[in-house]
């Protein structure tokens, strides 16, 4: 079973079902979530909503994922916030982080791999617990 204390996610991802799939599991998992499909608004949600972490895909219809990391990792009130990079363009064995993400997930993933790299960046979230 896995506990949140109400964190603040912001999912940043241009297939609805991959968004519709996340931002449900998060919230059952009791996290507060803003979900949205373009790039583009990524500021204006990071600056409206404060999250506690962002997961960003990697290639969105409207920029780059990893550019957008990397202006966020350049602010710095938001460079504190972990970004985990949703990518089918890399895989484990690959060293890259891009735009200086905090982790990347990789796509396809399970709901257990979503929810384990979460707790792995939000140091108040207990992992799973028997």
């Amino acid at each position: 079973k896995y506990y949140s204390l109400n964190e603040r996610i912001l999912s940043v991802d241009d297939h609805p079902a991959i968004l519709e799939v996340v931002t449900e599991a998060l919230r059952y998992m009791q996290f507060e979530v803003l979900d949205i499909a373009l790039g583009s608004l990524l500021f204006t949600a990071v600056q409206d909503f404060a999250p506690d972490l962002i997961l960003l895909d990697y290639k969105l219809a409207d920029t780059n994922g990893g550019d957008l990391c990397r202006q966020l990792k350049e602010m710095p009130e938001y460079r504190h916030i972990p970004v985990i990079i949703f990518s089918a363009y890399f895989t484990p064995s690959d060293k890259t982080r891009p735009g200086g993400c905090d982790g990347i997930l990789y796509k396809p993933f399970d709901l257990e791999s979503l929810i384990s790299t979460v707790s792995a960046h939000l140091p108040s979230v207990p992992a799973a617990t028997q």
